[in-house]
């Protein structure tokens, strides 16, 4: 078991340790550069390329985007809730409660702890939060208020390619398929790199704010994922993938919506460092507790 959680972790920890020590060596990482890449160019492609070449079990599709979607509306009550208790600004707490790192740090942990098939599930979670991200999130941060813009996002715009190809397991041209399957390739590596990058250049303050709230989001993400995924019937395999999504830390992009608005970063940043150092001495725990019932 030790074995296969140290392939799970390792792949993570050596590429964000990556981008982690290229910052600190006085490196140039461009970042800008790198995540509009990403944004525009690779997780588009990788949606496309992972939902046309992997069978997908319909009804376990559409039942993990649903138990997704409950969940993050569940983290949103929790953060709202949690921001009248602890009195901070639900503008800066309930996003971070929100919107979970599922793409970062959730889909290449899916795919090494659950294989394709999990990667699959993986990014049926990822499209529900990023539909919500890259438009409420947006506009709950304050970064973004032009619904144009948000309507024409290649994230839902890629969504809205990708579906008719699962529910009515359409092909691609071979020319197209290996084409964005080359585009998708790069994004998992330049995500978990660029995360090692952010990590480095956050700086902290609101330590002991971001140690709690942080490990009551991780928790409670997968409390509720359990919760919800139990309720509704899911398989081993898609329950395994909903709990792990749903116990990511607070998400990168939270911190660079709250820096483009300027609503806040230094404590959004804390939340994101510390979920995220939290993240990596949770999770191992909770891949011990999935990995058996999925084999």
């Amino acid at each position: 078991m030790l074995a296969e959680l140290f392939a799970v972790m390792a792949p993570v920890l050596v590429a964000a340790g990556i981008g982690y020590g290229w910052v600190r060596s006085g490196q140039v990482y461009p970042t800008a550069f790198i995540t509009q890449l990403v944004l525009y160019v690779g997780t588009p492609s990788l949606v496309l390329s992972t939902l046309s070449q992997t069978h997908i079990d319909h009804q376990a599709f559409g039942q993990i985007a649903l138990a997704g979607a409950l969940v993050t509306l569940a983290m949103g009550a929790v953060g709202l809730l949690f921001s009248r208790l602890f009195r901070q600004d639900w503008k800066v707490l309930v996003p971070a409660y929100l919107f979970p790192n599922s793409g970062n740090m959730g889909l290449p942990m899916s795919l090494y702890a659950f294989g394709e098939q999990g990667l699959a599930l993986a990014v049926a979670f990822f499209l529900v939060l990023s539909v919500g991200h890259f438009s409420l999130g947006l506009v709950l941060s304050g970064a973004e208020r032009s619904p144009r813009k948000l309507l024409t996002h290649p994230i839902l715009i890629s969504l809205a390619l990708a579906l008719p190809l699962v529910y009515f397991d359409l092909q691609l041209p071979r020319w197209l398929s290996n084409t964005i399957g080359l585009l998708g390739g790069m994004t998992i590596p330049l995500m978990l790199i660029t995360l090692g990058v952010s990590l480095a250049s956050i700086r902290v303050q609101y330590i002991g704010h971001g140690l709690l709230l942080g490990a009551l989001r991780i928790l409670l993400g997968a409390a509720l994922g359990w919760g919800i995924g139990a309720a509704l019937g899911l398989g081993p395999l898609a329950l395994g993938v909903l709990v792990l999504q749903s116990a990511m830390p607070v998400a990168v992009f939270n911190y660079l919506f709250a820096v483009r608005a300027g609503r806040s970063p230094e404590q959004v940043a804390s939340l994101v460092l510390c979920s995220t150092l939290l993240a990596f001495l949770f999770l191992p725990m909770l891949l011990a507790a999935l990995l058996p019932a999925t084999r």
